[in-house]
């Protein structure tokens, strides 16, 4: 496949039919069979996993093997771009970018599929749900690292925080591991003339937040990042009713574990004591979901060394949530950002925006990133860099 004018329409073309025909989770039946229609195309014999996911491989000389992770499922948005081929499910689009992730992966399946036989063992994954509740973890346990001798991970993601086309590198920890929790205070109701008579949820509630809020001011350290965030709360009857239930939801977001479990910890005793203080019911349930994406020190350096430096940014580490963090957990990997960011076009708006949208152009980008990277080994004749 030759890097050009050619493969950029290929990239385009797979970009504006997959952005049509956003699907959430795990269910991408149409996706799915449109991934899997390409690949057959390209030579693969594609296997299924985690329901719509799909596994293709290029044997290599050794089985010593590099792995190219993309996801493929949407969000529940309603898209507003004003694009000529939006997406045509209601409520349904593609806004954080990953149709781009999938064309990359797929303009890259291409390039392998017609090159010579490689060193190495190349595997590419076409992954659902990482929105959630997480297919990285399902397709882990399925079998995927049992399948092959795999050594390292490697994953793109596209970012409009970033100038388009330069990549976006961190060494170590670049996104924090996340929880959610869902909370519920429950009182006792009186006649808001008779506020005695009750146990308030309400004030217990506001309380609550304000603690929460400061663990990461008084009990975090200020060189360790974390956030909680509450998302919503709801809770009473009427302006004249002492409150007797309040829910809430949010957030927790840690980049090392110690964190993070010690800002549990911390929530577990405000609701204790709260609960004493104001004679109310504080159930929380905290459920951990993706650990923390965790970039390989020996990769980076590689990477960098290989990269003119005028290609990539060093950037901060993001609370955002990523669960190519589990593939980190069996091998050392590295996760990139590609820049989006086109202020002339009007490319500026965050990721899960109804207005996200991106130049195809930089999709090549992405191609050409996995093709350094598989260059980087080949020239090694070597799994390791160490």
């Amino acid at each position: 496949m030759k890097w050009g004018y050619h493969v950029n329409n290929q990239l385009k073309a797979y970009r504006h039919d997959l952005h049509q025909i956003p699907e959430l989770g795990f269910d991408l039946f149409k996706t799915s069979a449109y991934i899997k229609e390409k690949l057959i195309s390209f030579g693969y014999e594609p296997v299924q996993m985690a329901k719509t996911g799909w596994v293709v491989f290029r044997e290599g000389k050794v089985k010593d093997a590099l792995l190219f992770r993309t996801d493929m499922d949407a969000l529940p948005v309603e898209e507003k771009t004003g694009i000529r081929y939006p997406s045509k499910h209601t409520g349904k689009m593609h806004a954080c970018g990953h149709d781009g992730h999938m064309s990359m992966m797929l303009g890259f399946a291409k390039y392998v599929m017609e090159q010579p036989q490689f060193y190495h063992t190349i595997v590419m994954i076409f992954q659902p749900a990482e929105e959630g509740p997480g297919g990285a973890k399902v397709m882990i346990e399925e079998g995927l690292f049992d399948m092959f001798e795999i050594k390292h991970v490697f994953g793109i993601h596209l970012y409009p925080e970033l100038d388009e086309g330069l990549y976006g590198l961190v060494d170590g920890p670049m996104m924090a591991r996340n929880g959610e929790f869902d909370l519920s205070i429950e009182g006792k109701s009186a006649h808001a003339a008779q506020p005695h008579a009750g146990k308030d949820a309400i004030q217990a509630a506001g309380h609550l937040i304000s603690s929460y809020h400061e663990i990461i001011s008084r009990s975090i350290d200020p060189f360790d990042q974390a956030v909680v965030t509450i998302g919503t709360i709801h809770g009473g009857e009427a302006r004249n009713i002492i409150a007797q239930t309040v829910k809430m939801s949010g957030t927790i977001r840690a980049f090392h574990d110690d964190v993070y479990e010690h800002i549990k910890s911390c929530m577990h005793k405000i609701d204790q004591g709260l609960s004493l203080a104001y004679d109310v019911i504080i159930k929380n349930n905290i459920m951990d979901y993706y650990p923390a994406v965790n970039n390989d020190h020996q990769l980076f350096l590689q990477l960098t060394k290989t990269l003119d430096p005028s290609s990539y940014r060093l950037i901060k580490p993001m609370t955002f949530a990523e669960d190519f963090a589990f593939y980190q957990q069996k091998v050392p990997g590295m996760f990139v950002m590609l820049g989006t960011r086109r202020e002339d076009l009007g490319y500026i708006h965050p990721l899960h925006s109804c207005y996200f949208n991106f130049d195809e152009r930089v999709l090549m980008k992405g191609v050409h990133l996995y093709q350094t990277i598989l260059t980087m080994f080949e020239s090694s004749k070597t799994i390791e860099f160490r």
